[in-house]
């Protein structure tokens, strides 16, 4: 009798020890491939079968061949942290060859610890995965950033400043700064409808449009209107990512500019004459057409406005106005009253009051849109 414990006992912490091994040989690897392969590897020599594969995935070993009554097919599921099953260890032994418990009790224990070390190769994968597009997207926003107005041009009588943040890595907001030859600028503001790396691709494919275009000293509105066919004509997920946009072409030798506002919020246009709550002096620049890229045959008009001295301009994207505390919205009026009541002389100034404004007002734990803002002073 105690010959026979002894045995059973022997015979236990072998089984125990072959399942140790077994195990660590499993998880040694973080590889999903390895994982598989070193679990089928283990199965067919320990216990000496004619084959094993798993279900759901391409790996074998050993001897597969079609299913036949020559064969006994054992199948031993594998489960997720659930409970959920998401594959079969199938293990293949000849008919005469019957598997003993302690074999079934093995294969059961390490169908546990398959389930495990491939639950965790696949958080490993999908880890790398991740990183990968981390990366991806880290290097995409500052391709995006380089893209921006590095330095703000040198215009005589006048003093501009941009700021532009995405709510993330990359945004759908676009904007630029070209100076002509004629010594005058042209100022985009615009938004790709959406947010993200879709949009932020739109707004490159914008930019190659408009440099081009605005480089050939082809009119404001021209520009406007080819860019929507131009647009339009690109497909059914283009016009999904059609784009507000504002065009502003200032000329400093007259001090006027000249605008197209295509589809986007109006910006402020404060004179410098008239009292600080003269509603003459406070100008919202509306939309004369569609935003580019919604309907193939938009038309645009062209507007043109004097900059007396002191005259203040804000264009925006609405990550400005569509801030929000609880249900109530930033809005365009808080907006213009930040903008018309700021006592800040330069630009830089002027952002950061709205800025600080927009932070003061929101309950928001995260940006929620993109915010892109151009401030225009003249001087005097």
């Amino acid at each position: 009798m105690e010959r026979d414990e002894t045995l059973f006992a022997q015979q236990q912490v072998v089984r125990l020890q072959a399942l140790l091994e077994a195990s660590r040989r499993i998880h040694s690897t973080i590889a999903l491939d390895e994982v598989i392969q070193t679990v089928l590897q283990i199965v067919v020599r320990e216990i000496e079968l004619t084959g094993a594969f798993f279900t759901n995935f391409a790996h074998t070993y050993g001897d597969i061949a079609p299913e036949s009554a020559s064969d006994v097919y054992s199948r031993f599921p594998l489960q997720d942290s659930e409970g959920v099953v998401f594959t079969e260890l199938v293990v293949i032994s000849p008919a005469d060859r019957i598997l003993t418990l302690d074999e079934l009790d093995f294969l059961e224990s390490l169908a546990m610890q398959a389930s495990v070390a491939i639950a965790n190769a696949r958080f490993h994968e999908r880890t790398v995965q991740w990183q990968r597009i981390q990366s991806d997207l880290d290097s995409a926003r500052l391709v995006q950033k380089s893209l921006q107005p590095q330095v703000m041009p040198n215009i005589p009588g006048y003093r501009l400043s941009t700021r532009s943040v995405a709510c993330y890595a990359v945004g759908g907001d676009y904007l630029d700064i070209v100076e002509m030859p004629s010594g005058e600028t042209i100022i985009v503001v615009a938004d790709v409808a959406g947010k993200g790396l879709a949009s932020a691709l739109v707004g490159t494919s914008f930019r190659s449009a408009f440099r081009a275009m605005a480089n050939s000293g082809i009119p404001l509105v021209e520009i406007a209107t080819r860019m929507n066919l131009l647009h339009f004509n690109e497909g059914a997920e283009s016009r999904r990512r059609y784009v507000t946009a504002m065009f502003v072409q200032l000329d400093p030798g007259t001090d006027t500019m000249q605008v197209v506002n295509a589809g986007h919020n109006p910006p402020f246009l404060i004179s410098g004459n008239g009292s600080e709550d003269d509603p003459a002096r406070i100008q919202r620049i509306r939309a004369s057409g569609t935003p580019v890229g919604m309907l193939p045959f938009s038309t645009y008009q062209l507007e043109k406005y004097s900059l007396p001295p002191g005259a203040r301009l804000l264009l925006y994207t609405d990550g400005l106005t569509e801030v929000f505390r609880g249900e109530e919205e930033f809005g365009e009026e808080r907006l213009l009253k930040a903008f018309q009541h700021c006592e800040a002389i330069t630009p830089e100034d002027v952002l950061d009051t709205v800025w600080n404004t927009l932070k003061e007002f929101s309950d928001e734990p995260e940006q929620s849109d993109d915010m892109t803002a151009v401030v225009l002073l003249r001087e005097g």
